[in-house]
């Protein structure tokens, strides 16, 4: 068995340990989403917890870890013998392309309904149950696995029912995720579910990264020797937790800091009552973990800046954080005057590795702050959502200007029936949705039709000796169910930043238009990129990713001037998607050309731009154009483009879901020629 990097050798990152520890002494805070860079040590802080976490007792033989003093009564392995043993806590960790079944467990419907047995195999959630649940890049996981998993974690029980069969067992876990947002944010609504949150990011501060390299280096040579030296200090850090979970329930929670509370909350805006309920339990926790008995002021205030900043996100374009001279003056307004002179050890430092003089005792000198080991990629990424600097236009070319503001699009899908990831746009097949037909299953049965099944064991019941009620089902005649719903797609901008695209108020139109596809688009689950074509080439400004802030602030530093290259975009766009399909094969595309139709750039550009527009007609890839031209003479150049491509043309006009010619309609294979809106 390997050995853990020990969690108070862990560099600098004191936000991310507080925020772990606080939760492994309440767990009731709601776990801890972790965002940042990678190769910041947020996987290496994670799995040290584990060993800090005090040993379990559980029932001897119970798959499900019961306690021994309060077993779960409706525990599928009840009832328990009383005998019981210790055991280390556990750290499950959840694949990313896990499965529903894997998550919550599976239930053998086969045996459930010839048989007439209860055959549950235990998932995840049943081996995280008392321990650490950990999860990796949990903005990529499917929507409705993270609703499971989140349901699971507030609730302290998972629920499986299949066709009238139902499991039900206790998963109590401390929740951690990780994830770098420049690979696709949550939705507001999955992260006000977590109980706190902390971005992590690697120092630039050449010593403290050589502090980080050398521990790292020695943990590699030795990981046993190496976590030998800091057995004292883990100790230490253990036996504190313990202390503070003893303590917990002796803390006193006044009228003052609850006001305090309060008021911090409505004066952020914080939708709900979750993340006051939040605030209270983190400042709780943070008093037994000072070894006090009342929640002070301070208290208050750190867990405003653990519990509050993911909850004032509401868009993708919007950054988390939260503005620490409100903070302070929310707080000095509502504190109450103090009742008397305040003994200096009432408060203790909350840092979660102190030094030899602090309350967890360590012996050994604090290292300076840093952010950790490094694993895997160590270069630094620029933060996503964070605007890009617009560079010095060259000569012929104009500065970024501003997007006009986003406004609620009509929806644009893709025509047909696909199987990509699960997502809000396009038709389908799905685990996920509403029943369409039956098969035979291939492999496990998973979603049983009910109906179709009956219908096939019917013809069979006389030779298979059906004397009573009841139905005789062999495996024969299962069918699964087919479900349609709705998936993502890739959705490729293919933006034309030439000069007869670049009058100011013009230009700021067009990007809004483009920034309100691009929230339309995180709130269906698709992938975006980005290519823009100006001057002489196209570039790909934005390769396909799950982050539409970084497209967002791509498209808000990008330039405009010079002729208008629209064969090199198209063909340019091609190759994207080329590549994409070998990533991706599952997941169709829809272009988006946002352009006035013009082509000037290079030897016979309109001749050129018809052979790249026929090109992507001939692979089938859908497409609409967002016809820009402007004034009272329109050449109607969009319109032949998008013939020539097998798409259709809307004007900005038409894009917006409240136009007249904005109705809802799928991407069409025909060209639109007339009939459009002035």
């Amino acid at each position: 068995m390997s050995v853990p990097f020990p969690f108070t050798a862990v560099v600098g990152q004191d936000d991310l340990r507080l925020a772990l520890l606080l939760n492994a002494v309440s767990p009731a805070v709601g776990g801890v989403l972790v965002r940042g860079e990678k190769g910041t040590a947020k996987s290496t802080a994670v799995r040290a917890l584990a060993a800090l976490l005090p040993e379990v007792e559980v029932v001897v033989g119970c798959r499900f870890s019961c306690d021994p003093v309060k077993p779960d009564p409706a525990c599928p392995d009840g009832p328990h013998e009383p005998a019981f043993e210790t055991r280390p806590s556990r750290m499950v960790e959840l694949p990313v392309g896990a499965s529903e079944d894997r998550l919550v467990g599976a239930l053998d419907i086969e045996r459930a309904l010839s048989e007439g047995v209860k055959a549950f195999e235990p998932g995840l959630l049943a081996d995280a149950h008392r321990g650490i649940l950990y999860v990796d890049e949990v903005n990529l996981l499917h929507d409705h696995l993270v609703d499971l998993l989140l349901d699971a974690a507030a609730m302290g029980a998972s629920y499986v029912e299949r066709e009238g069969v139902s499991v039900r067992h206790a998963a109590r876990f401390l929740l951690v995720g990780t994830m770098n947002p420049e690979e696709g944010e949550l939705r507001p609504q999955l992260l006000d579910r977590f109980g706190l949150t902390v971005e992590v990011a690697a120092s630039r501060e050449p010593d403290q990264r050589v502090e980080v390299v050398r521990r790292r280096l020695a943990y590699d040579d030795d990981p046993a020797g190496f976590a030998a030296r800091w057995a004292d200090e883990e100790a230490d850090v253990r036996q504190r937790v313990v202390a503070a979970r003893e303590l917990l329930s002796s803390v006193v929670l006044g009228d003052g800091a609850l006001r305090q509370i309060a008021a911090t909350c409505a004066a952020f805006e914080v939708d709900g009552m979750r993340a006051d309920i939040v605030m209270a339990r983190t400042a709780t926790a943070l008093a037994a973990w000072n070894g006090r008995t009342e929640v002070l002021a301070e208290d208050v205030r750190r867990a405003a800046l653990l519990a509050l900043p993911h909850r004032r996100r509401r868009n993708p374009f919007d950054a988390p954080g939260l503005d620490e001279d409100k903070l302070d003056e929310t707080l000095e307004e509502f504190a109450e005057p103090p009742q008397g002179p305040q003994d200096p050890q009432d408060s203790q430092d909350d840092d979660p590795d102190p030094g030899p003089d602090g309350p967890g005792g360590g012996g050994r000198p604090p290292a300076p702050e840093s952010d950790g080991p490094q694993g895997g990629d160590g270069g630094a990424q620029p933060e996503s959502g964070e605007g890009v600097p617009a560079q010095a236009p060259a000569a012929g070319e104009q500065s970024a200007v501003r997007a006009a503001e986003p406004f609620r699009t009509r929806v644009l899908s893709v025509p047909g029936l696909g199987e990509g990831a699960a997502g809000r746009r396009s038709r389908a097949r799905t685990e996920h949705g509403r029943t369409t037909g039956a098969r035979r299953p291939r492999g496990t049965l998973t979603k049983l039709h009910l109906a179709a099944t009956v219908r096939a064991a019917a013809p069979h019941q006389r030779t298979r000796g059906r004397s009573g009620p009841g139905l005789v089902v062999r495996r024969d005649d299962l069918r699964q169910a087919t479900r349609e719903g709705r998936e993502g797609n890739l959705v490729l901008f293919v933006v034309d930043a030439s000069g007869s695209m670049a009058a100011r108020q013009r230009m700021g139109a067009v990007k809004g238009a483009v920034l309100s596809l691009l929230l339309d688009a995180y709130q269906r689950r698709d992938k975006v990129g980005l290519v823009t074509f100006r001057g002489a080439a196209a570039e790909v400004a934005l390769p396909p990713t799950s982050s539409v802030d970084a497209a967002a602030a791509r498209l808000e530093s990008l330039p405009t001037g010079g002729r208008t290259p629209l064969a090199a975009g198209l063909l340019k766009a091609h190759d994207v998607l080329r590549v994409e399909r070998l990533r991706d094969p599952a997941r169709r595309p829809l272009v988006v050309v946002v352009t006035d139709g013009r082509a000037t750039g290079g030897p016979e550009p309109v001749a050129l731009a018809g052979r790249a527009a026929r090109l992507f007609a001939a692979e089938g890839h859908a497409s609409v154009v967002i016809d820009c031209e402007s004034g009272h003479v329109r050449l109607g150049l969009a319109g032949q483009l998008a013939g020539e491509l097998g798409g259709t043309a809307v004007t900005l006009d038409e894009l917006r879901a409240d136009s007249i010619a904005g109705l809802v309609r799928d991407v069409q294979g025909t060209q639109r020629t007339s009939g459009r809106a002035a």
